[in-house]
């Protein structure tokens, strides 16, 4: 007589073996069916302005910032506190820009209608940098989405007219292949070599220049929030910001 092979339904103990194996075998499929369909094919790999010369050249760096709007602004700017802090970074520093000078990243939040913890675990959207923005400061903002290629470009072309500020929400996959949203300020636009300025406030990659048609690309993005365009903030500057007042320095009050 052979004896009875372990693991077979008669047996009690093998019986309750074959079942865990089984449940496991089925757990595992079951999570890598989950994770090929949330993931999916590999995108494409994506050609990363950092390392095109244009990118933070100097000499072009030099030029960007005697624009008449990147001049407003402190030179470092201000980078975020956290992961999360783009959008209130962005604002402390078109705030100075503006010689405003009574905000910081935390402080920007005490009359707003958006809680400090939601930003800074789950980001900020295009909408509510813009309430931000009115709940701190008596300016004129408007929120432009959905901007066609051209439309995009009518604006860069008022982006160095020192009575207009422009702050962009864009997503850095199509430049840098990161898939995560980000907020900063535009600094201005070199027409002749058809290059943006952005201001960009986190650290890891400080400001720099990418190609206008390559940046419309990255704002012409769906936020997965809100399930909208992301797009730019346009802020109307007060004159004495306009006529050229510097960026005021941490610690002064106007």
């Amino acid at each position: 007589m052979y004896p009875r092979p372990v693991g077979k339904v008669n047996d009690p103990i093998g019986k309750g073996i074959t079942k865990d194996g089984l449940h496991f075998v089925r757990l595992a499929t079951l999570l890598w069916c989950v994770l090929v369909a949330a993931c999916g094919p590999a995108p494409a790999p994506v050609d990363s302005i950092a390392r095109a010369p244009y990118y933070q050249a100097p000499a072009l760096l030099e030029r960007a910032w005697r624009l008449p709007v990147a001049k407003t602004y402190p030179n470092p700017i201000e980078y975020q506190g956290n992961g999360a802090f783009c959008g209130p970074a962005t604002l402390v520093n078109l705030f100075r820009s503006l010689g405003i000078d009574r905000y910081d990243q935390e402080s920007l939040f005490d009359r707003a209608e958006v809680s400090r913890w939601k930003a800074r675990f789950r980001g900020m959207t295009l909408d509510e940098l813009a309430g931000l923005i009115r709940s701190n400061a008596d300016l004129e903002v408007a929120v432009l989405r959905d901007l066609t290629r051209e439309a995009f470009r009518a604006h860069l072309q008022r982006m160095n007219d020192p009575t207009n500020r422009y702050l962009i929400n864009f997503n850095r996959y199509p430049l840098f292949g990161v898939d995560i949203g980000h907020f900063s300020p535009l600094g201005g636009y070199l027409a002749d070599s058809d290059l943006v300025f952005v201001l960009d406030v986190l650290d890891d990659y400080k400001p720099f220049l990418v190609p206008a048609d390559r940046l419309y690309v990255a704002m012409d993005t769906v936020d997965s929030e809100t399930g909208k365009k992301r797009g730019l903030l346009l802020v109307r500057a007060a004159r004495r910001a306009a006529l050229g007042t510097p960026a005021m320095r941490p610690g002064k009050v106007p």
